[in-house]
């Protein structure tokens, strides 16, 4: 039996378009788009109507930078794969990519298996892989050629966090010039971490303990130098690079140069960035330790370079790296000692109206909001048309959006498993009210209708936005 859904009445707005327009749905894919009123759209029957009259009518969001369970500092990010899916929805995201992790000395099979493992049945939307590499060797670099041809086509590298994830320049250059042959686009924390332990050692020896110090020993300049050489490095193997969480004006400065060299080179920002600054970092009270997270926030003055690099497309995508840890027993085990503080902040939930307030307040408009939310993470990371769009064939994640709603933030209603909101208290005009993954009504009228177990994983083919 064929399910039809008809979305009735709303402004539905895509990367390149906004249309008044009815959306026609069979089963969980988009069927056809009419304009309101026409014979085409009248002639439509369906067993269910949704009316978003007055409302907005915008492809479910894609999330392409999330950590549901990750250790991390001797715990683990407090959002499971239910959890976080099911907040994510309640947030208008429809898909997220999470990162399975490669330990140092196993394979990249075992990490991936163990992060099926986690999410399999669990997620309330659907979800995909990109793959940590930790320990490039011979064999790992086989072993990309496998993922690749399966479905896993981004990498992701670590220039900080020593003895952990960190890869050294040579490694780093065998896993591009590999993607460089396979079609795998590598992902690069750049932070300068070998530079960046001196400088928390030294401030640690001083007393320098407050989380504030966080941000201060992890400087602007170091992020900006290691977004350069993965640049070289990147062209030296020619292949494209795609580098995360970029919060400085230093480092926009770099993509901005190498793109305009005619560089296969990628940005992200994420909301924290674009929202906080060191200022919650210096909250008195070890409250400054819910917003540690690396790369770290930067002083407000950053904000401008970040909101320009998303309006001239420096940079293309804004993710949340959603990694949370409760203040109350995780982010505690930092007092005395800011470097031990877990790294990560909570925000899939908050994305989407986030960036909604930025059209609000002029630094974008509605279709660079879908364009930077939805589109570009589904082509950067080989999801589109599938999602990403409201277009005929494309999955049915469509998300009725309130534009004229207004919330408060608040760790008392959200739905992420975390015990503090980095945006509490904060006004934003934008909310989601109704929420389709592949056609299955997951968030009606503000009450979750979804299940554990709804969302699919998702293979994805090779970087569709290369220049």
């Amino acid at each position: 039996m064929s399910t039809r859904t008809v979305i009735r009445g709303g402004l539905v707005i895509t990367a390149s378009d906004e249309l008044h327009a009815d959306v026609l749905i069979e089963d969980t894919r988009i069927a056809a788009i009419a304009a309101t009123g026409t014979s085409a759209a009248e002639a439509w029957t369906a067993e269910r109507t949704i009316d978003a009259t007055g409302k907005y009518v915008i492809p479910g969001g894609v999330d392409a930078h999330t950590h549901m369970e990750l250790p991390f500092g001797g715990t683990f990010a407090s959002d499971t794969f239910e959890t976080g899916t099911r907040a994510a929805a309640w947030g208008g995201t429809t898909t997220i990519i999470d990162f399975a992790v490669q330990s140092v000395g196993r394979s990249l099979r075992e990490g991936l298996d163990a992060w099926n493992a986690k999410a399999d049945g669990k997620c309330a939307v659907d979800y995909g892989f990109h793959m940590i590499v930790s320990d490039v060797n011979q064999d790992t670099l086989k072993e990309m050629d496998l993922l690749v041809e399966e479905g896993v086509t981004s990498f992701k590298q670590f220039m900080a966090y020593p003895g952990v994830f960190y890869s050294d320049d040579g490694q780093i250059l065998r896993a591009m010039q590999r993607s460089a042959e396979n079609g795998g686009l590598i992902m690069m924390h750049a932070e300068n971490g070998i530079a960046i332990d001196v400088l928390v050692e030294q401030a640690l020896a001083r007393g320098e303990t407050d989380p504030r110090f966080h941000g201060e020993v992890r400087k602007a300049l170091l992020e900006a130098e290691a977004t350069h050489r993965a640049i070289k490095l990147a062209q030296v193997a020619g292949a494209p690079l795609y580098v995360v969480h970029v919060s400085a004006t230093e480092a926009v400065a770099e993509l901005a140069r190498a793109r305009d060299e005619g560089l296969n080179v990628f940005g992200e920002t994420c909301p924290q960035y674009l929202f906080l600054s060191t200022d919650n970092l210096a909250e008195p009270d070890f409250e400054g330790a819910k917003y540690v997270c690396s790369t770290p926030l930067r002083p407000r003055e950053h904000q401008a370079a970040l909101w320009r690099g998303l309006r001239t497309n420096d940079l293309q995508v804004v993710s949340t790296d959603h990694c949370p840890f409760c203040f109350t027993g995780q982010k505690e085990l930092g007092r005395g000692d800011f470097s031990k503080i877990p790294n990560g902040l909570p925000g899939v939930e908050n994305r989407m109206d986030l960036l909604h307030q930025a059209v609000v307040d002029g630094h974008l408009s509605r279709r660079r909001w879908i364009e930077i939310a939805c589109a570009t993470p589904a082509r950067m990371f080989g999801l589109y048309p599938k999602k990403g769009t409201i277009a005929p064939g494309a999955d049915a994640d469509v998300v009725i959006y309130d534009p004229h709603a207004e919330q408060i933030m608040s760790a008392e209603t959200h739905h992420m498993n975390v015990d503090y909101s980095a945006y509490e208290g904060r006004r934003t005009t934008g909310r989601v009210e109704t929420v389709l993954s592949r056609g299955e009504a997951v968030i009606t009228d503000r009450e979750f209708t979804g299940r554990a177990g709804h969302g699919m994983y998702t293979p994805r083919s090779t970087c569709q936005y290369l220049l």
